[in-house]
């Protein structure tokens, strides 16, 4: 049989496998950025940037659980000015799309970010409305359907490039939400972002994180990030989705296609495997899709609809 294609046309990105890096995980330098796309990603996404500089929160900001990790780093950044060089550097390298993700504290806000970001050189604009541990930002405005669409609508109108729109899990119908994001214009959906979680200290009898509450990444959240995957593509929402949540295999990216995902993420994985763990995930998944007889990966997303 003919090689198998796993070209994807991501809402205009035109990616040479569907891996792609997600937001939070080595997104700053053109330098680390570098070595993902060595690792095997087709695009990156950066790390969230907003309008002016954030240090974060305390330590400890990071913690391993049995299942994945839960963070609360509190979105430290440089602010957008300072991080158009970082953009522009990794411009100058990067063969690969480079997604930016954005945040802000109003509609607004996101439009200013978003704006600066592309005219510095981004590919495209990932809106990071989904962040489960800082208030006023990310999850407060992906719960409310109405205030998404406002932030979604303002971006959109302020760039030319695609807008990606992160939703949260700690919602009661994520298919709802992706739909209003939609219809707002936002060109793809990633789904999800980490899940709300804390962890105690059972001698010193306190919360781990400084934050006490974070989000939970890595493969305890995966199931719940294919099922949102699903309902999605269930609601025939028109736009491509970008699986993201505890993808550590080939085998869960095939998951996350058969659910609806037209491209995938990983972040967490790239702790425990290295930057490699793409370059293995198109491996296998180019075997699977050989074996199955599909002549393109593009035949397998939302198949498990149709079982």
């Amino acid at each position: 049989m003919e090689n198998v294609d796993l070209k994807v046309n991501l809402s205009g990105l035109y990616l040479k496998n569907p891996t792609m890096l997600a937001s939070g995980i080595l997104g700053y330098s053109a330098q680390t950025l570098e070595s993902i796309v060595e690792g095997g990603a087709a695009a990156v996404v950066t790390k969230s940037v907003g309008l002016k500089a954030r240090k974060g929160y305390a330590n400890p900001t990071v913690v391993q659980t049995s299942c994945g990790l839960i963070n609360a780093v509190g979105l430290p950044n440089p602010g957008i000015e300072e991080f158009t060089r970082d953009i522009r550097e990794a411009k100058a390298v990067l063969k690969v799309p480079l997604i930016v993700s954005v945040y802000g504290f109003s509609a607004e806000e996101y439009a200013i970010v978003a704006e600066k970001a592309v005219e510095a050189g981004a590919d495209a604009v990932e809106l990071n409305v989904s962040c489960p541990h800082v208030k006023e930002t990310g999850a407060e405005i992906g719960q409310k359907p109405e205030v998404l669409a406002e932030v979604v609508r303002k971006v959109k109108s302020a760039v030319e490039k695609p807008v990606f729109v992160k939703l949260s899990p700690n919602v009661t119908d994520i298919g709802e939400i992706a739909e209003e994001a939609v219809k707002a214009g936002a060109d793809a959906i990633t789904a999800i972002n980490t899940v709300k979680a804390m962890t105690i200290d059972i001698e010193t009898t306190k919360p781990v994180l400084s934050n006490r509450k974070g989000g939970l990444s890595g493969p305890a959240i995966k199931p719940i990030a294919v099922r949102c995957v699903y309902e999605i593509y269930e609601r025939m929402v028109k736009a491509p989705i970008i699986g993201c949540g505890g993808i550590t295999s080939w085998q869960d990216a095939v998951e996350f296609m058969l659910a609806g995902a037209t491209t995938i993420q990983i972040g967490t994985a790239i702790a425990t495997k290295g930057p490699n763990v793409f370059k293995a995930v198109t491996r296998g998944l180019k075997a699977y899709l050989k074996r199955k007889g599909f002549r393109s990966v593009t035949e397998i997303v939302g198949l498990a609809h149709k079982s």
